[in-house]
This record gives structure tokens, C-alpha cells and sequence, in this order.
């Protein structure tokens, strides 16, 4: 069978300009896409932190792959400061900022990669990669 890619052309009500634009954007062209616990398939299947690490690649920015260490590298943040295409850090979840409060992010299996309020839970910490 072949693969499908499933894209969709989420347009936030927000604009997007500045260093990590490209990343927040890169992020939504895979809202629908699905969660898989362990995946590095932005097409077949990832997890919120090989979400996060595969849309940064694509955008030529390295990061570490699971949760725990993409809180504590890059730099620091505050959340007055966000822009989109930041890294927000939950305790075992992390997602990238596209602005106006939301995230784009790997949710769950049942819901796959979508966008939700930043404030869905409590946050741990904001990380800038680029």
C-alpha cells in the first residue's frame, strides 16, 4: 500500500514572523497526522518529543529527543518573552508554541498531532532552539 501524507492548511489567526515561524509552521502542515509512543515518523506516527525533534530537524536545528532533555537545553525563556516556534515543557510533554496561546503538539493515540491552549496543563518551562 502506499503511503499517504496527511497535511492540512491550518491557518492560525495569528502571523507568523521572526526565527521560529518556520518551525511553528513546518509543525502545523502535520495537524491529523498520528501519535505513535516511540515513533520518528512525522507521517506514520511520533510522540510529542519526536515531534518536536523531527520538525526541528527539518528546519536544520538539532535538538535531543526526549522531553526531559529538550527542558533543559536550549535557552531559557520566559513566557512573556514566547515566540512561536518555542519549545513549552510539561512534566513528560512538550509541544511548540505557534502563538496566541496555543501549541501545536503530539497529544495522544486517540487524537493524534493537533493544536490545543498551551495552557491545557500546567507548564514546566519554555526552551528557544533557534
Amino acid at each position: 500500500t502506499r503511503e499517504t501524507l496527511r497535511t492540512y492548511a491550518y491557518r492560525p489567526s495569528i502571523v507568523l514572523d521572526g526565527g521560529g515561524s518556520s518551525i511553528a509552521s513546518t509543525g502545523l502542515r502535520y495537524v491529523g497526522n498520528p501519535y505513535v509512543y516511540g515513533g520518528n515518523s512525522l507521517t506514520n506516527g511520533t510522540d510529542c518529543s519526536g515531534f518536536v525533534h523531527l520538525i526541528h530537524s527539518a528546519c536544520g536545528i538539532s535538538t535531543p529527543r526526549d522531553s526531559n532533555s529538550l527542558a533543559g537545553g536550549g535557552r531559557a525563556v520566559s513566557e512573556s518573552e514566547m515566540l512561536p516556534g518555542d519549545v513549552v515543557c510539561y512534566y513528560g510533554h512538550v509541544g511548540i508554541y505557534i502563538g496566541n496561546g496555543q501549541i501545536v503538539h503530539a497529544s495522544t493515540p486517540s487524537s493524534g498531532i493537533k493544536v490545543s491552549n498551551m495552557y491545557y496543563r500546567s507548564i514546566r518551562c519554555v526552551r528557544r532552539y533557534w
